[in-house]
């Protein structure tokens, strides 16, 4: 990331000004036709870049000519109706795009999306190599390998108080499988999805490819983004199925303590149809005196708790595509028959560094250890250098690598050259034409005060980014009173 930085940093310089200058701006249709920024489209804005996305999907259809005849056949090219209701994600989309601004030669900073900028730890990486070597090249069963998942369930147990069989784990090309399968494997047309908001950007979609409706339940930043149990209690129905926990929190660092997982549980045991998917994927990521606590091991709950972990992001395998998902046996095995019928079993190579990532010790031993000092440092210099700006709110995140800022004060705010500063959407543009620092904005997590710097990158890729971002803000005046 410190090579996206090289060089001097022009203030004040657009990144229009920056694309006019070199011949060969961006051009691939795939990376372009999601984004948005002023600097290439003056008129083109992530939003309006999905409705034209959800335009194009209707039913659809091409003339062609027949084989040996002048008469034009219509070719009905309309995709699914189940398809047309997702919105792409804004994040990968983001993030696509500002890596081909990079190798288009301008020297953005690209702090949209979770990727740990470690390398995986030598031990791991060296048993990915040495399955290759030993010829470990083949299929494995279904549901992961039994050395894997008996591995998994010895974790779980001295971390986490879960006690599972292997039969009650399924490992995944990633914990985002795990969560697809599940969501697929429980809900019916027509249940709810209860989602707490700001939420990771893959729940409601996923909701909706099993056509279940998202019922999303927004949280305040006065109180840290954590759900409230009496407006949970409130908008439970009959309907809902599936209540989604994210613990640490994707976007806002969030960490859910006990005492307020026990008040939800209390709630959730009231109602014999809902069930609860723990993503416990940032569990290793955590900032003391923050702790980590499984809503399966909560009394009554492992029976409707299916528990979403993973080596993406503690153990810096985001490549390696390896997750898991422990719960109830008949849950468990239903999910692992949409796997079977979909991707199979997931890499034998990975499965083997995931043993040896298991084998590190309590919580990742030293080597998740190292990282996790070094993301708590990078946080504590982002809260102190935002602070510093007039108009923003922040609650401190106690885990994972994201800070979720209340940027809401500067919208409409308008900056010339640039326009109106609106919402989430404009202001991550504004940062980016005028900053060259791509973030996410926080419409895209269900709170559109909001936008999502990544600190999983180097403290100096971010101290440049902060300077960028400062420059930047010196063209904003808050539009609201503070």
């Amino acid at each position: 990331m410190d090579a996206l930085i090289s060089g001097s940093y022009a203030g004040g310089i657009s990144l229009k000004s920056r694309l006019r200058e070199r011949q060969s701006p961006v051009s691939d249709p795939d990376t372009l036709y999601s984004l948005s920024f002023s600097t290439r489209f003056p008129k083109f804005s992530f939003k309006s870049s999905e409705r034209r996305h959800y335009a194009n999907c209707h039913k659809m259809s091409a003339v062609i000519k027949g084989d040996g005849s002048t008469d034009p056949v219509k070719l009905d090219i309309s995709v699914s109706p189940r398809v047309n209701s997702l919105k792409p994600s804004k994040t990968m989309a983001i993030s696509d795009h500002a890596t081909a601004l990079v190798q288009a030669g301008i020297p953005v900073i690209r702090l949209a999306a979770g990727e740990p900028d470690f390398d995986t730890p030598t031990v791991i990486a060296e048993a990915g190599m040495r399955a290759i070597r030993e010829g470990y090249t083949r299929y494995t069963p279904n549901a992961g390998t039994m050395e894997l998942r008996t591995a998994i369930c010895k974790k779980l147990k001295e971390e986490n108080g879960l006690t599972y069989t292997p039969d009650q784990i399924l490992v995944s090309n990633g914990a985002k499988q795990c969560i697809l399968q599940a969501v697929l494997a429980v809900c019916s047309p027509g249940d709810e999805v209860i989602i707490p908001a700001p939420f990771w950007v893959s729940y409601p979609e996923m909701a909706r490819l099993a056509d279940a409706t998202p019922v999303v339940i927004s949280t305040l930043i006065s109180d840290d983004f954590l759900l409230n149990p009496k407006v949970l209690a409130s908008r439970i129905t009959e309907k809902s199925r599936l209540l989604i926990l994210c613990s640490p929190s994707n976007p806002t660092g969030s960490v859910y303590p006990k005492k307020l997982l026990e008040e939800i549980a209390e709630i959730v045991a009231k109602h014999p149809r809902l069930l609860v998917l723990s993503d416990e994927i940032y569990e290793h990521i955590i900032y003391p005196p923050a702790t980590h606590t499984s809503f399966a091991s909560l009394p009554g709950m492992w029976d409707r708790t299916l528990t979403v972990n993973g080596f993406s992001k503690a153990f810096a395998m985001t490549g390696w595509r390896l997750g898991y998902l422990g719960g109830p046996k008949h849950f468990v095995a239903a999910c692992g028959k949409i796997q079977s019928q979909s991707t199979s079993g997931a890499s034998s190579i990975s499965q083997k560094a995931g043993v040896a990532a298991l084998g590190l010790g309590h919580a990742g031993g030293e080597a998740v250890a190292t990282m996790v000092k070094a993301f708590r440092e990078r946080r504590d210099f982002l809260v102190k250098s935002f602070g510093e700006l007039d108009g923003v709110k922040m609650s401190e995140p106690q885990g994972a690598f994201y800070l979720f800022l209340d940027f809401s004060s500067y919208y409409g705010t308008e900056v010339e050259g640039f326009g109106v500063i609106k919402d989430s959407d404009s202001l991550c543009r504004f940062f980016l034409d005028k900053a060259q620092v791509a973030l996410v904005p926080g419409d895209a997590f269900g709170d559109d005060n909001c936008i999502r710097i990544s600190y999983a990158a180097s403290l100096s890729t971010l101290q440049e980014a902060m300077k960028r971002i400062k420059q930047a803000q010196l063209l904003l005046k808050p539009a609201v009173a503070i």
